[in-house]
């Protein structure tokens, strides 16, 4: 009879596990507290970022981040009464940007960028979702040429990893995007990246995927954790209990407080992202663009055009403050003067961060059985299926295509 395994979380990140682990003859039972890839899944930007091989933890957002924490809806935002709570994942952030560190960081991601682009154009071809997929590039924008060449020792590494890319002005930049406001001088197109029709559509149609293949559902909060002889005891809300002969936490940002019942003491903590949806032809929208200076993007999709992004910290428990998608949206109308900004939707998630900028993904202190899949903070649909993988590869005994060492749930002591 196949082996057991649940996993606790079913967005993108645990549905791309499921899949893995049917491929290696599991039977999977997804363990879910809300909806089907109703978290972070559910609104993101719908980038397959394989190209974003930087980290956020960066000089470069040292530099900036005390001009932007003095606008309230500025690109990073930091509620004074967050700060205590905060400070001790602030001080791990600025070490990681210390330009050793983020060397390092940046060889890490680059190489879990690779599995991860190979391993989701598997899974989209195994799955059926390659339609799924748009293959327009994504296009950086700068209003001077002082910030592009500030932005010139990250294409740097970028090209150091054979990533693709061409600085535009002019007529090429306005063929890339017509309809934009003449503030922005050059671009940076690179023409590799790519995005899903909607990132929740994406999700449910690997979710109905892996039903069909044999999946179960199981609705309910997941309160502990535990190892029971040669399984994994889940101890769930209701007071029902399951064993199972492995476990995958992929409950994003909810998974640092039943690592620390597994004895890993993780400092995990939330970037609350914003947006706003505006129904389809509110623009005639090329390809993703970023506003790096702003920190944020605009994104067609086929459920209209996504405009979001930002961080604010704040944890899972403060109500949203829906003046920052609001201020993200009267930028986008300065910056694309004929967009129609009425009709929209607005949305608040949780993206679950470490101050490194890499997941978490490895083995649990108590337990080989306990595998953690957590923390990919902005790129959760990039790196999902590379993340499948690994963990596959992991409950399998074998050695994953990257370093798992970095990624381990120990490295911050």
């Amino acid at each position: 009879m196949p082996r057991e395994v649940a996993i606790v979380g079913a967005g993108i990140v645990g549905l791309a596990t499921a899949h893995h682990l049917q491929a290696e003859g599991w039977r999977v039972r997804l363990i879910e507290r809300g909806g089907i890839a109703e978290g972070a899944s559910l609104g993101n930007a719908g980038a397959l970022a394989f190209t974003d091989v930087l980290p956020l933890a960066s000089p470069g957002i040292l530099r900036k981040a005390p001009r932007w924490m003095l606008d309230p809806l500025g690109p990073l935002a930091l509620p004074p009464a967050y700060l205590p709570r905060i400070a001790p994942w602030l001080v791990r952030f600025w070490r990681a940007s210390l330009p050793d560190r983020h060397r390092h960081a940046t060889e890490v991601q680059s190489g879990l960028m690779r599995l991860a682009a190979d391993a989701m154009a598997a899974m989209v071809a195994a799955a059926g979702l390659a339609g799924r997929l748009r293959r327009d590039g994504n296009l950086e924008l700068y209003e001077s040429e002082a910030e592009l060449v500030a932005s010139a020792p990250g294409w740097a590494a970028r090209e150091r990893e054979g990533i693709a890319f061409e600085h535009v002005r002019g007529a090429r930049l306005a063929e890339l995007q017509p309809g934009l406001s003449p503030r922005f001088v050059a671009g940076t197109f690179t023409p590799h990246w790519m995005t899903v029709d909607d990132p929740h559509r994406f999700a449910l149609a690997l979710h109905a995927d892996v039903v069909a293949k044999g999946a179960v559902l199981t609705r309910g909060e997941v309160r502990d954790v535990a190892p029971a002889g040669e399984g994994v005891r889940l101890t769930l809300a209701d007071g029902t209990s399951l064993t199972v002969e492995a476990c995958v936490l992929a409950a994003g940002a909810w998974s640092r407080d039943l690592a620390r019942r597994l004895g890993d003491r993780v400092p995990l903590d939330t970037e609350r992202g914003y947006n706003t949806t505006l129904p389809p032809g509110a623009f005639d929208l090329r390809r993703q663009l970023t506003f790096g200076g702003h920190g944020f993007v605009v994104t067609p999709l086929a459920t209209g055009i996504r405009v979001g992004g930002a961080v604010e910290f704040g944890g899972l428990n403060r109500p949203p403050n829906f003046a920052r998608a609001d201020a993200m949206l009267k930028k986008a109308a300065t910056f694309l003067p004929g967009l129609r900004t009425d009709g929209g939707r607005r949305w608040m998630g949780f993206r679950p961060s470490l101050p490194d900028s890499l997941p978490v993904i490895g083995p649990s202190r108590a337990s080989p059985r306990v595998i953690y899949a957590f923390g990919h903070g902005h790129l959760g649909l990039t790196q999902s299926a590379g993340t499948g993988r690994i963990v596959a590869d992991l409950l399998a005994g074998r050695r994953p295509g990257v370093d798992v060492a970095a990624l381990r749930a120990g490295r911050f002591g």
